[in-house]
C-alpha cells in the first residue's frame, strides 16, 4: 500500500515539475535564460538547446546576452531565436547576440495570466488523474483480496490528502507567477 502511495507522489512532484518548467518558459517582463528552453538550433544536423552551445546570463533586467563557445554557431542561434515565438529579435554584434525584453503592455499581462492559469488547471486535472488511478488501483488490490476494507478506506483517505496537498502547492505556484507577471 505504501508503495502505490509513494509511487502516485512521485507522478505528482512530476507533474509539478512540469509546471514549473512552464511558467518558467513564460516571460514576465523581465530577462529569463528559461525562455530559451524550448528554442533548439540545427548544428550539424542535430537540434540542440541554445543553452548547450554558448552561454546565457542576464546583465539588466531586461537583457539577455548570448554567448556563443563556437562563433560559426553564432547565426544559427539567431535564426532559431527569430524561428521561435518568444517574439524577440536579437541584435548581433559579431560576437554576443542580446535580447532586449519589452515591458509587457497590460493587454499582454492579463494574457498571460490567463495562460497561466490554464496551465495550472490542466495540471491540477493531471493530478486528479493520478489520484483515480492509484484509487482504482487500490479497489483492484481489494478485490484481489491483498488488502481490507478498512485499508481501503484508510488508502482513500491518504490518496485525497495526498491530492489535496498538490492542488494547493499547484494554486501557491500559479499565485505567485500571477504576481511576477502583473508587477512592473
Amino acid at each position: 500500500m505504501k508503495a502505490v502511495l509513494k509511487k502516485a507522489e512521485e507522478r505528482m512532484n512530476r507533474r509539478i515539475d512540469h509546471l514549473n518548467s512552464e511558467f518558467a518558459a513564460i516571460r514576465a517582463g523581465r530577462a529569463n535564460p528559461a525562455v530559451l528552453d524550448k528554442v533548439l538550433v540545427d548544428y550539424y544536423g542535430a537540434p540542440t538547446p541554445v543553452n548547450q552551445l554558448a552561454a546565457v546570463s542576464v546583465t539588466e533586467a531586461r537583457t539577455l546576452l548570448i554567448q556563443p563557445w563556437d562563433m560559426s554557431v553564432l547565426t544559427p542561434i539567431e535564426r532559431a531565436i527569430q524561428k521561435s515565438d518568444i517574439g524577440i529579435n536579437p541584435q548581433n554584434d559579431g560576437k554576443t547576440l542580446r535580447m532586449i525584453f519589452p515591458p509587457l503592455t497590460e493587454e499582454r499581462r492579463k494574457e498571460l495570466v490567463k495562460d497561466v492559469k490554464e496551465l495550472a488547471e490542466d495540471c491540477k486535472v493531471r493530478v486528479r488523474n493520478v489520484r483515480r488511478e492509484t484509487v482504482d488501483k487500490f479497489k483492484t488490490m481489494k478485490k484481489g483480496g491483498e488488502i481490507t476494507e478498512d485499508d481501503l478506506k484508510q488508502a482513500e483517505k491518504k490518496t485525497q490528502e495526498l491530492t489535496d496537498r498538490f492542488i494547493k502547492e499547484i494554486d501557491v505556484l500559479a499565485e505567485k507567477k500571477q504576481k511576477e507577471i502583473m508587477s512592473i
